[in-house]
């Protein structure tokens, strides 16, 4: 009996050419719909599947292959007499390969303009069956789920060398395939009906790039990105100059991004080890760009730079006369590319920045399990502070106050942020201790200090953070308030004449 191949896919990408190469193995296809009308064009001998099923197709497609001639024929054990007794008794054919790609959910949902129906009617029903079912029969049955495939499998087929290790390889695509396809319609689902914590939580990424290794060379890395997600990512940018990419620089791209989104007028961030390092917003590139340089030249060698406006000759510039690892940008001029490809190993990556959603769910592995939570995207209103010192601050402190615990929120917990003219000039971050990660901040920025507002993640437990602050001159504090002793603070800073701030919101970052 002549072996048979059912082939019906949604993505046709060389279809016509891999059932022509399962023919001239002698095998007989059956297809469906759109693949079959194509299959005919090409003069490649198919059947239609309701020509063995006896059975047409209905409802507008949606059942053409739920039939026990189709599935009898992908689930019978070939090793089992009684299975194959009871294919004979009903007349069933064995179905020994099924080729079959998906309705373009993801594809569909990442429409402008798409409508609810049309985003019912691309959640595939037949297809998952098929593959599932031709995936479970691996030992009997081959099945290819995608078209990168379709060369080793012919190959495979014409040296003989196709058996049942290579069947279980492609099986555990197919069963990655359709976790992926199912966890993206639940993610819809979850979002249509509100439900941001359902009890079982289906996340699911697609590899971008395997990686030369992770934090250390030791450990194996891969970079995956979330099919579906709204907003800047790093998985979109296009790099244009330099080495691959590495775990690390990754991370620390990804964290740059996130602080970049805080700020609307022309920005620069620099981060190291995924802290900041330097923030500098201005009226044009270039001076951003100073700002963050100047906040700490010793710490922003070696680092990640990321940008909010095109990069210009003049920022290029600057940019080339230090080592950097990546600069981040919505576009370089030709300029600007011209001056950053002298540097070999710089990596540039251009990105789109066009504002998107902040609202998403930090996942957080841990030993057997997984924390999630909602993206900190919590942003303080002013008529949200509240002013509890003497004096409260000026319209000039007031900016700088706001733009410092912008920054604050991004730095490793505890954290403290010094700032002054939209500029960094002190970040403390990752003590055991707030009074720690203050002294940090204020032996970073020296004689900066003096005139500076000072921003801390979470309250003072005690008054001697802002006793520090005090003796080095900074002016005004910006912190959530809450704690017990909040009135020791308050009294101190009153003593001093700083004015203190309370948001009413923490930042920790863990």
């Amino acid at each position: 009996m002549k072996k048979q191949a059912l082939i019906s896919v949604s993505d046709k990408t060389n279809i016509t050419t891999f059932a022509q190469g399962l023919v001239d193995l002698d095998y007989d296809i059956l297809s469906t719909g759109g693949t079959l009308k194509a299959l005919k064009e090409a003069g490649i001998p198919a059947k239609a599947v309701d020509e063995v099923t006896g059975f047409p197709e209905i409802l507008g497609g949606r059942v053409k292959t739920l039939h026990p001639f189709i599935h009898g024929g992908l689930l019978a054990k070939r090793s089992d007499a009684d299975h194959m007794n009871q294919l004979e008794e009903n007349n069933i054919a064995p179905i020994d390969m099924v080729v079959v790609n998906l309705y373009p959910f993801k594809q569909t949902l990442q429409k402008e303009g798409v409508s609810g129906d049309e985003i019912i009617e691309n959640i595939d029903i037949g297809g998952p069956t098929m593959l599932r079912a031709a995936a479970k029969n691996f030992a009997d049955v081959a099945v290819v789920v995608n078209p990168s495939d379709y060369e080793t499998v012919i190959a495979g087929l014409r040296a003989d060398s196709f058996g049942k290790a290579e069947r279980k390889k492609l099986a555990a695509k197919v069963f990655q395939h359709t976790a992926n396809y199912d966890a993206m319609i639940a993610r819809y689902f979850s979002e249509e009906t509100e439900e941001a914590f359902p009890e079982t939580y289906t996340v699911t990424y697609e590899k971008v790039q395997s990686l030369r290794y992770g934090e250390n060379p030791h450990q194996q890395a891969a970079f995956y990105q979330n099919p579906l997600h709204k907003g800047w990512s790093l998985a979109a940018a296009t790099q244009l100059h330099g080495k691959e990419l590495s775990f690390n620089n990754i991370q620390d791209a990804n964290a740059a991004l996130e602080i970049l989104s805080e700020y609307k007028e022309p920005t620069a961030v620099a981060v190291k080890h995924m802290n900041p390092c330097g923030i500098g917003v201005s009226d044009n590139l270039s001076s951003a760009f100073a700002k963050a340089y100047e906040a700490d030249p010793i710490s922003i060698f070696g680092g990640i730079v990321a940008v909010n406006s095109e990069v210009d000759a003049e920022t290029a510039k600057q940019l080339s006369e230090i080592f950097l690892e990546i600069v981040i940008a919505p576009g370089f001029t030709d300029e600007a590319m011209e001056i950053l490809t002298q540097k070999k190993n710089i990596r540039l990556l251009d990105l789109p920045m066009q504002d998107g959603d902040k609202g998403y769910h930090k996942l957080t592995t841990v030993k057997g399990g997984m924390l999630v939570q909602d993206n900190d995207a919590g942003e303080v209103a002013k008529d949200a502070l509240t002013f509890p010192t003497k004096r409260q601050p000026s319209d000039k402190e007031l900016t700088d106050l706001l733009f410092a615990w912008k920054a604050v929120k991004h730095v490793k917990s505890n954290a403290i942020v010094l700032a002054k003219d939209n500029q960094t000039v002190g970040v403390g971050a990752g003590q055991m201790n707030r009074i720690g990660s203050a002294q940090i901040a204020i032996t970073q920025a020296g004689d900066k200090a003096n005139g500076a507002v000072l921003a801390s993640d979470a309250f003072f437990p005690m008054p001697d953070t802002v006793e520090a602050a005090a003796a080095a001159g900074v002016t005004a504090i910006i912190q959530p308030g809450g704690s017990k002793r909040d009135q020791d603070s308050i009294d101190v800073c009153d003593e001093h004449g700083i004015a203190m701030v309370y948001t009413g919101m923490r930042h920790f970052k863990h």
